[in-house]
Protein backbone atom coordinates (compact mmCIF):
# COMPACT_ATOMS: atom_id res chain seq x y z
CA UNK A 1 0.00 0.00 0.00
CA UNK A 2 1.79 2.92 -1.13
CA UNK A 3 2.42 5.95 1.33
CA UNK A 4 -0.47 8.62 0.40
CA UNK A 5 -3.35 5.56 -0.02
CA UNK A 6 -2.36 4.87 3.47
CA UNK A 7 -2.64 8.52 4.69
CA UNK A 8 -6.41 8.39 3.12
CA UNK A 9 -7.26 5.10 4.67
CA UNK A 10 -6.25 6.47 7.87
CA UNK A 11 -8.55 9.87 7.26
CA UNK A 12 -11.34 7.74 7.24
CA UNK A 13 -10.62 5.42 9.88
CA UNK A 14 -10.46 8.63 11.96
CA UNK A 15 -13.63 10.10 10.52
CA UNK A 16 -15.47 6.26 11.47
CA UNK A 17 -13.82 6.43 14.89
CA UNK A 18 -15.28 9.67 15.15
CA UNK A 19 -18.83 8.68 14.41
CA UNK A 20 -18.34 5.88 16.29
CA UNK A 21 -17.79 7.24 19.17
CA UNK A 22 -20.33 9.88 18.89
CA UNK A 23 -22.90 7.08 18.96
CA UNK A 24 -21.46 5.48 22.24
CA UNK A 25 -22.04 8.30 23.43
CA UNK A 26 -25.38 9.37 22.31
CA UNK A 27 -26.37 5.81 23.86
CA UNK A 28 -24.51 6.47 26.74
CA UNK A 29 -26.42 9.34 27.41
CA UNK A 30 -29.68 7.55 26.48
CA UNK A 31 -29.31 4.64 28.71
CA UNK A 32 -28.65 7.07 31.41
CA UNK A 33 -31.94 8.73 30.75
CA UNK A 34 -33.78 5.02 30.81
CA UNK A 35 -31.70 4.19 34.07
CA UNK A 36 -33.38 7.43 35.16
CA UNK A 37 -37.15 7.07 34.18
CA UNK A 38 -36.90 3.59 35.52
CA UNK A 39 -35.82 4.43 38.78
CA UNK A 40 -38.68 7.19 38.93
CA UNK A 41 -40.84 4.52 37.76
CA UNK A 42 -40.14 1.88 40.77
CA UNK A 43 -40.05 4.58 43.50
CA UNK A 44 -43.80 5.49 42.04
CA UNK A 45 -44.64 1.79 42.36
CA UNK A 46 -43.79 1.46 45.71
CA UNK A 47 -46.62 4.01 46.57
CA UNK A 48 -49.25 1.53 44.70
CA UNK A 49 -51.59 -1.56 45.49
CA UNK A 50 -49.51 -4.32 43.45
CA UNK A 51 -53.04 -5.05 41.88
CA UNK A 52 -53.80 -2.04 41.27
CA UNK A 53 -54.61 -1.28 37.25
CA UNK A 54 -52.13 1.02 37.73
CA UNK A 55 -49.63 -0.35 38.81
CA UNK A 56 -49.97 -3.00 36.32
CA UNK A 57 -49.48 -0.57 33.48
CA UNK A 58 -46.61 1.02 35.07
CA UNK A 59 -44.76 -2.34 35.46
CA UNK A 60 -45.52 -2.70 32.09
CA UNK A 61 -44.37 0.50 31.04
CA UNK A 62 -41.03 -0.42 33.36
CA UNK A 63 -40.58 -3.65 30.91
CA UNK A 64 -41.07 -1.68 28.04
CA UNK A 65 -38.00 0.76 29.18
CA UNK A 66 -36.29 -2.59 30.14
CA UNK A 67 -36.17 -3.92 26.42
CA UNK A 68 -35.54 -0.47 25.25
CA UNK A 69 -32.34 -0.77 27.67
CA UNK A 70 -31.16 -4.42 26.56
CA UNK A 71 -31.93 -2.98 22.89
CA UNK A 72 -29.32 -0.01 23.57
CA UNK A 73 -27.13 -2.67 25.61
CA UNK A 74 -26.93 -4.57 22.17
CA UNK A 75 -25.86 -2.09 20.10
CA UNK A 76 -23.28 -0.01 22.25
CA UNK A 77 -21.44 -3.36 22.40
CA UNK A 78 -21.64 -3.55 18.45
CA UNK A 79 -20.33 -0.42 18.40
CA UNK A 80 -17.67 -0.75 20.58
CA UNK A 81 -16.81 -4.26 18.81
CA UNK A 82 -16.83 -2.15 15.53
CA UNK A 83 -14.45 0.30 17.25
CA UNK A 84 -12.07 -2.36 18.37
CA UNK A 85 -11.82 -3.50 14.60
CA UNK A 86 -10.87 0.42 13.34
CA UNK A 87 -8.12 0.57 16.11
CA UNK A 88 -6.74 -2.84 14.87
CA UNK A 89 -6.81 -1.52 11.31
CA UNK A 90 -5.65 1.94 12.11
CA UNK A 91 -2.45 -0.12 13.81
CA UNK A 92 -1.96 -2.31 10.53
CA UNK A 93 -2.18 1.09 8.34
CA UNK A 94 0.43 2.79 10.38
CA UNK A 95 2.39 -0.40 10.26
CA UNK A 96 2.29 -0.68 6.39
CA UNK A 97 3.39 3.56 6.44
CA UNK A 98 6.39 2.75 8.71
CA UNK A 99 6.93 0.13 6.12
CA UNK A 100 6.57 1.74 3.09
CA UNK A 101 8.92 5.10 4.97
CA UNK A 102 11.40 2.48 5.62
CA UNK A 103 11.64 1.31 2.03
CA UNK A 104 11.85 4.49 0.47
CA UNK A 105 14.98 5.52 2.17
CA UNK A 106 16.31 2.65 1.77
CA UNK A 107 16.42 2.81 -1.45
Amino acid sequence: MGLLISQMRLAQINNYRSDLEYQIQLISSTKLDLSSQINEMVGLGSDMEPDSPEAKALEKKKERLYQAEKALDAKLQRFQQQLEMINAEEQGVRQKMQEAIQRSFAA
